[in-house]
């Protein structure tokens, strides 16, 4: 148990806890199924983006300017998905070494 002391000037023990690889067992397979995970994600945010383009292209051509405005909005909506899943280890990774700095 951990104990502060809140004399003037004098602190007490820090908790340094870090996250580990080994602590439980079945981390490499949770890993593997985080890695599908993103693979899934991308494949339905390039399958996202076909679809809205499509939609947005037939939106267009039939002079139909509210389906042009979802199709737009769905391309869009497709890229930035794909962009947070690429990222998200490295958004993960800037957050945890932010909040280390707290």
């Amino acid at each position: 148990m951990f104990a502060v002391s809140l004399g003037a000037g004098v602190a007490g023990p820090v908790a340094d806890v870090s996250p580990n690889s080994t602590g439980l067992p079945g981390i490499n397979s949770l890993s593997n199924i985080v890695g599908a995970l993103l693979t899934i994600g991308l494949i339905a945010c390039v399958a996202g983006l076909v679809i809205a383009a499509i939609v947005w292209a037939i939106g267009t051509h039939s002079s139909n300017p509210h389906l042009g405005s979802r199709g737009k909005t769905g391309v869009l909506v497709a890229l930035v998905a794909a962009m947070l899943i690429g990222g998200a280890n490295v958004l993960v990774d800037f957050f945890v070494t932010a909040g280390k700095g707290l």
